[in-house]
């Protein structure tokens, strides 16, 4: 079971990859065209697009790049000509660091709600849902006018270079980060919301409710083990769209990452920069969802006895998100 799934996942991989390669193959234009565009012949564009290997059909250079990758090579920038791994490891750190930013308020800002929604015995929360789907450039600009034209707590813009540590100065982190994680806090209570609440009507959490427990005791004893797999499912989730999500943060705030790094390959079709920096999204969605997936197994398979009853996955949480 474990090798299928593992197959699975690494076929969905590479047909994101042949995906994200397709959609930007339709884009008008190539790095060819663009490079010469306004100050040169038709002759010396199609020699610019032989020198860059672009005159060959497009299923050769997709199977060409992928076979690079699995050698360990993301080739060359078509746009500057440095290495394709040198350009995502400058970039990679700062990316990093923004999204584990963007976790931790997600994390906490969803307990926090989870919380609140227990204590009210599972009633509440429906505001989530939306504020979940709020757009993004919202948050950004909601966020940027209160924290930074307001009250001046936070600078509008990164002032970091390419390679920077953002821990230099971590306010830079904040605004990018609460954007991230705002509507992915909402998303995820949402979510989980419906998991607590068949938590709660199961029928020894409510005994134990009713014997007079201590509601954190039962919270802990009775509740969350029905919260494990649903969370370790959203957290792959989130992770996955974070990850994605970032760039259009770090466009809107400057923030030198790989989000950014993504969108100005796109907008000169380097397309080894873009392959490269939309992989990772991909493979971390799929493979965090691949971890849920077999500890949801694992845990279905095995018996936890919280009265004598075996403990089985909410029915809100089977299968896939």
């Amino acid at each position: 079971m474990i090798p299928r799934a593992v197959g699975r996942t690494a076929a969905l991989t590479v047909a994101a990859t042949a995906v994200v390669f397709a959609a930007t193959e339709l884009l008008p234009g190539d790095a060819g065209e663009l490079r010469t565009t306004g100050r040169a012949s038709a002759a010396e564009i199609a020699q610019e697009r032989d020198r860059l290997g672009l005159d060959r059909p497009a299923v050769v250079r997709y199977l060409d790049w992928l076979y690079g990758v699995v050698r360990g090579d993301l080739g060359r920038s078509l746009a500057g000509g440095r290495p394709v791994a040198a350009l995502f490891a400058e970039r990679l750190p700062a990316t990093a660091a923004l999204v584990a930013a963007a976790l931790t308020f997600t994390a906490l800002l969803t307990v926090t709600a989870l919380v609140v929604t227990y204590l009210r015995g599972g009633r509440g929360g429906s505001a989530a849902t939306g504020l979940a789907a709020v757009p993004q450039p919202v948050y950004a600009a909601v966020l940027g006018t209160v924290l930074t034209g307001m009250l001046g707590w936070l600078p509008a813009v990164s002032l970091l270079p390419p390679g920077g540590s953002p821990l230099a100065d971590p306010r830079v982190l904040v605004l990018p980060a609460l954007t991230l994680a705002l509507p992915s806090a909402a998303f995820a209570t949402a979510l989980l919301r419906g998991a607590l609440g068949d938590a709660l009507r199961r029928p020894h959490v409510t005994d134990a409710r009713l014997r007079g427990l201590p509601a954190p005791l039962v919270l802990y004893r009775h509740v969350l083990p029905f919260l494990y797999v649903p969370a370790l499912q959203v957290t792959a989730l989130l992770t996955g769209g974070l990850v994605a999500g970032t760039a259009l943060v770090e466009t809107v705030f400057g923030y030198p990452g790989t989000g950014q790094l993504l969108v100005s390959a796109v907008a000169v079709r380097d397309v080894p920069v873009v392959q490269a920096t939309a992989l990772p999204p991909a493979v971390v969605l799929l493979l965090g969802m691949l971890l849920a997936d077999l500890a949801a197994r694992r845990t279905a398979a095995l018996p936890h006895t919280a009265k004598g009853t075996r403990t089985a996955v909410p029915e809100s949480a089977g299968g896939g998100l």
